[in-house]
């Protein structure tokens, strides 16, 4: 098995593979290093990853693209609905609340959820990843968001799972940088922490961590992010500059026209890459809409002008990731730049200011979190030996529990996780019930979340159970955040003790209401105390309680089979189309190599009547493969390629056999030459016998070989090379008969000269 990490960016992806020798990027079929993020729909197979790419301006509106911003997201969401208008694909709501997306595929509307065609792009990435290593792939750690939700961590663990895939954890993406970053680096000062700020732009997102390193490990301070600025943004003013331009200096309107509007907004991103390396640069597109050739030019300082509003707007992450871990600016050590939407100059600059300090560019921007996911992923796996680090990470919400809709109160707030708390960790609540009851955990502060996302979590039903006595029944419930980040109710046990009155009420008294008005919050303690271990009270009795789960917009068991299996049926039809292309392209290279041929190699070897047939045949599937047969099935191009093979074969094999012929000839000759020189050592009886059988052969041999001389070469050969390798082999197996029979003799003979000995 392999260990692999996978970083699905907005736009690209990566895939990073741990080797004997270290960590390497994968190549695609392209040979690059980073792969579209996209998936295309045919009209009878999806394209996905770069292949999506190169059929994206065909199919346009069957092209999804940015699904990570999609996924786990409710379709009413104001920033869902901006998302939306910015895709060409059709969307309606799901019965959920979530995102359905319209795709025309083998004549019909399909409806895919964002969750599916994530899955898609991993089956992809896993379908990469084997061919590329030649092993299965099955576990893995995935890069996602600090800003992702609970129901969109459930939701790419779902996606994966739909593609075969295992992930040993979703890992932050700053948190995967800052581990490649720390585990190679020797030089951390023994003075105390070093404290490094992790600033990721990428395509659409900015997030920024910063990271205390120590020698042996590392641990995250703060998260903060603005999840709706990133380098798209900046593609964005550029776009609307130039639409701008072009409706008043061509009268043509961009927005109009999906195809348009693709063309440029992949010119202004290109365009941007030029202006970080150029003071001013061009624009030209040719034929951008209504056969209109269009130019532009702007200038750096320009296009600085025109972002300042997002150029400020870095300032406000960075600010809060400052005041969350507790530090100040001085105390920072050091400030490393990544992502895809990190290389404009202004960036550097606005960070240098507010930092006090340049930027440093250690490690490679697009590749950090993929190889720092396959480095988590060695360490998870019991495949790899790899050195002692510790990887301390944090969440970057404050979570709460409501007992019955009624809030947990944990000292003096609601907040059972504080924002900053570390993953993994688990809380156990001793709660007085006797009977089912619901834990609903939520966001505590509306404050810390991306705009749009609810409160609400999700929904555990604890039971149903019956507690024998409500007074004196005790239900303890530990609580988990996992490796993941995700919220879970690990597990419940019912607790009821047997005890004489003056011992209830000397307990009773002991009892420290704490929480809601009934109190029923009575103790919350750390999962590592001992919270099921056995005990000296022989009244104590103890009953292991069921738990469900109720999370809106997750997909059910039911239904990931279901989509395991449409995945399953979209592969396998994606497998025929492809094997039904190679076999028109079969009948085409054949169509074009027999043709050549034909006039050429195989001249003469044909009769004019043959070669006349032939040519005829393959100029109608010439004329057919370009018309009915465009669109055919894998079965109609082989029977197609069949037929001509029916009435090239006898040319070719009359060709072939002439040179196989010959070489046959000359190993009989030289087989003939080899027996005769071997049969010096032999009795009479035997040399006799075999140079009479060489004789034959040859002579056998001569006359054939003058009768086929005399015959034209466009007609069936009448000594065929397979002859001649038989009779060859058949004086061989004679020659080895005789020889050990001989041997055998020889071996009776000593065998009787020791025994008279």
């Amino acid at each position: 098995m392999s260990v692999v990490g996978f970083d699905i960016g907005n736009e690209k992806c990566v895939i990073a593979a741990v080797k004997q020798r270290g960590v390497d990027v994968l190549l695609n079929d392209e040979s690059k290093r980073e792969t579209p993020a996209l998936v295309c729909f045919g009209e009878k197979q999806r394209f996905l990853g770069s292949a999506a790419a190169a059929s994206a301006m065909m199919h346009p509106k069957t092209t999804v693209s940015q699904v990570k911003r999609l996924i786990g997201r409710k379709f009413q969401d104001p920033d869902v609905q901006n998302e939306l208008r910015m895709l060409p694909f059709e969307t309606s709501e799901g019965q959920d609340g979530g995102i359905l997306i319209h795709l025309k595929y083998l004549g019909e509307i399909h409806r895919f959820t964002p969750v599916q065609i994530m899955a898609m792009l991993f089956a992809h990435l896993k379908y990469m990843t084997e061919t590329n290593l030649g092993l299965p792939v099955l576990d893995c750690v995935i890069g996602i968001p600090s800003y992702f939700t609970d129901l969109q961590r459930r939701a790419y663990l779902d996606a994966a799972k739909i593609a075969g895939l295992k992930p040993l954890r979703l890992m932050h993406d700053c948190t995967a940088t800052a581990l490649g970053y720390g585990i190679y680096k020797t030089d951390f000062s023994n003075a105390g922490p070093t404290n490094v700020a992790f600033v990721d732009i990428g395509h659409c997102d900015t997030q920024v961590s910063i990271v205390s390193f120590e020698a042996g490990q590392m641990r995250i301070l703060s998260h903060a992010f603005d999840n709706s600025l990133g380098g798209r943004d900046f593609d964005g003013i550029l776009f609307g500059y130039f639409a701008a331009c072009f409706k008043e200096q061509y009268n043509i309107d961009v927005y109009s026209n999906v195809r348009a509007s693709i063309r440029l907004r992949a010119a202004c991103e290109k365009l941007k890459k030029v202006l970080s390396a150029n003071a001013e640069a061009p624009l030209n597109i040719e034929c951008l809409m209504d056969e209109k050739d269009v130019k532009g030019f702007i200038k750096r300082e320009e296009f600085e002008k025109l972002a300042s509003g997002l150029l400020e707007r870095i300032n406000i992450p960075c600010t809060k990731a400052i005041t969350g871990a507790g530090l100040t600016v001085g105390k920072i050590h050091a400030v490393e730049l990544v992502g895809s939407g990190s290389r404009i100059p202004a960036i550097t600059r606005q960070l240098a200011s507010f930092f006090r300090r340049e930027p440093s560019r250690t490690i490679n921007a697009s590749e950090c979190v993929a190889r720092g996911c396959a480095l988590q992923c060695a360490m998870l796996s019991p495949i790899f030996r790899v050195r002692d680090y510790e990887v301390q990470d944090c969440i970057p919400f404050s979570i709460g529990f409501s007992l019955d809709k009624t809030p947990i109160l944990q000292g003096s707030n609601y907040v059972l996780f504080p924002r900053g708390q570390p993953i993994p960790s688990a809380i156990v609540l001793q709660l007085q019930r006797s009977s089912l009851f619901h834990l609903e955990p939520f966001y505590a502060n509306p404050n810390e979340l991306p705009s749009g996302v609810p409160s609400e979590i999700s929904c555990f039903t604890i039971g149903p159970f019956q507690a024998s006595n409500s007074e004196r029944a005790r239900v303890k419930v530990k609580v988990q955040l996992n490796l993941h980040g995700i919220v879970t109710v690990e597990s419940a046990m019912l607790i009821e003790e047997h005890v004489d009155d003056s011992e209830l009420s000397t307990k009773e008294a002991r009892h420290v209401t704490n929480g809601s008005e009934d109190g029923t919050y009575m103790q919350s303690k750390p999962s590592n105390a001992s919270a099921d271990g056995k005990t000296n009270d022989k009244t104590m009795r103890r009953l292991e309680i069921p738990v469900s789960e109720n999370i809106n917009g997750m997909m059910t068991g039911v239904e990931l089979m279901e989509a395991q299996d449409k995945e399953l049926k979209l592969a396998q039809q994606d497998r025929t189309m492809e094997q039904t292309k190679e076999k028109k392209n079969a009948l085409e290279s054949y169509v074009y190599e027999m043709r050549n041929k034909l006039f050429n190699t195989y001249r003469g070897f044909a009769s004019d009547e043959e070669r006349e047939g032939i040519s005829k045949s393959l100029q109608e599937t010439e004329e057919w493969l370009y018309d009915d047969g465009e669109d055919e099935t894998e079965g109609a191009y082989t029977s197609k390629l069949e037929a001509l093979k029916e009435l090239v074969d006898p040319v070719e094999n009359r060709f072939k056999d002439e040179e196989a012929r010959t070489q046959a000839s000359t190993d009989l000759f030289k087989c003939i030459a080899d027996i005769r020189m071997s049969t010096k050592s032999l009795p009479n009886e035997d040399r006799e016998s075999l140079l009479n059988e060489c004789n034959k052969a040859e002579q056998w041999l001569t006359e054939k070989t003058k009768q086929q001389d005399s015959l034209p070469k466009n007609i069936d050969p009448l000594l065929w090379s397979t002859e001649i390798k038989k009779m060859t082999e058949d004086l061989n197996m004679k020659c080895m008969h005789i020889m050990s029979r001989k041997a055998s003799h020889r071996n009776l003979d000593n065998k009787g000269w020791d025994q008279r000995g």
